[in-house]
């Protein structure tokens, strides 16, 4: 379906999402859109489009990068989409202006279709919070922006927004994970001869999953030294999140001992929420539970499970980390899990599910206390001493540290 064939009905489908308010100021739901590129570098198929969208959308265009460093200095801005290239300036450059001009701007990069499928410039990286796919379908770029303003509803936080705004590099979207789940949903037939390709190209995460391949959890007896013997025994599942639990937490800001002691909790927590949820929703629970203390490598954000002190000021870990995984545009239910993690009662979701899963997987994990409360509310509290003995079960997991 093309831009213009489908506008009329995406955009029907999305209004009244958003209002202003009595007084002519931007209501809860609005997202104050800015668009940078001109039509040189991108279709007058899009830009008809996004104009398009109206008012409820409240866009805004600019040419070039000086017109839109000029346009978000004179109003505040939601969000700043930018084409792959400028005739003034670098899009990397505009980011980097536009963070330091309002640092709770959610920046976007747009990227040529050749260069999706390869991790994005470092200098870009640091800058922008999300990168989308040129040609840019409707499809793609409505999701982009509803699953942003659901975040905004969740986490409606000016202070948080700025404080993540203003880090100067975030973790990096952890690129060979998208590419492996990238190339499963391509292909369900992808064997591990081209899983073991992929991961091939991160000697570091290689190693790792030889590593985890060889010890005493998964080990049967046989030492494996190629990577295809070793994705074959760890099955997809176990691999995925090993090589996200790595990228993830390859970051310098933390010890190599404090990392391998995060990475092997999550490990944990991951297949036990896993365990704990139906099929249909095993994945989710088990992406939310690996990634649920994501906060604690921000800098400037403090450990959530400990009581803030007088004046402290800064955002917890739980929101912090929901806040990141939503910049890098993973789904709502991992990003509420992650940010209700510690207080599952504050989930929208009522009933025991992804929330509910990533709470009890990491207290049981980390040892910490399981809101009894909670699971008698959703009437699972009997499951709980088996959920125990699964945690118990799985301790091995931590061979990997």
């Amino acid at each position: 379906m093309t831009l213009a064939g489908c506008s009329v009905t995406l955009a029907g489908r999305f209004s009244g999402l958003f209002q202003l308010r009595p007084d002519g100021s931007i209501g809860g739901n609005v997202l104050r859109i800015l668009l940078v590129g001109d039509e040189a570098s991108l279709s007058a198929e899009l830009l008809e489009y996004i104009t398009d969208l109206g008012e409820d959308w409240q866009v805004q265009t600019a040419p070039d990068g000086n017109s839109a460093i000029a346009t978000v200095a004179s109003s505040p801005i939601d969000a700043v989409i930018v084409a792959p290239a400028l005739p003034d300036l670098t899009p990397a450059t505009l980011l980097g202006q536009i963070r330091t001009l309002r640092p709770e701007t959610i920046r976007i990069a747009l990227i040529e279709a050749a260069h999706s499928q390869r991790a994005p410039s470092a200098r870009i990286i640091g800058v922008a919070h999300r990168f989308l796919p040129l040609p840019l379908s409707p499809e793609v770029l409505l999701e982009a922006l509803t699953s942003l303003e659901e975040l905004r509803d969740l986490l409606d936080s000016p202070r948080l927004r700025a404080a993540i705004g203003r880090i100067e590099k975030l973790p990096s979207p952890p690129h060979l994970y998208l590419s492996l789940m990238h190339a499963l949903e391509e292909d369900e037939n992808s064997d591990a001869s081209d899983i073991a390709k992929l991961v091939s190209a991160d000697p570091a995460i290689a190693a790792k999953v030889l590593q985890l391949s060889n010890s005493a959890f998964f080990n049967t007896g046989r030492a494996i030294s190629d990577l295809r013997g070793a994705v074959t025994r760890l099955g997809l599942s176990t691999l995925r999140d090993l090589v996200l639990a790595s990228e993830v937490f390859s970051v310098p800001s933390v010890s190599p001992a404090e990392r391998n002691a995060l990475q092997a909790r999550a490990l944990t927590a991951s297949r036990l929420a896993a365990r704990m949820l139906p099929s249909s929703s095993a994945e989710l629970g088990s992406t939310a539970a690996l990634l649920a203390d994501i906060g604690l490598l921000l800098p400037g954000v403090r450990d959530a499970r400990e009581p803030a002190a007088e004046g402290d000021d800064r955002p917890g870990h739980d929101e912090a980390g929901a806040y990141l995984l939503g910049l890098w545009g993973l789904p709502m239910p991992i990003i509420e899990a992650v940010a209700f993690h510690l207080q599952p009662q504050r989930s929208n979701v009522r009933s025991f599910w992804v929330t509910g899963a990533v709470h009890v997987a990491t207290a049981l994990a980390s040892g910490n206390p399981v809101d009894e409360q909670y699971l008698e509310r959703t009437a699972v509290l009997p499951r709980l001493q088996g959920w125990r003995e699964m945690a118990s079960d799985l301790a091995g997991l931590s061979d990997i540290a």
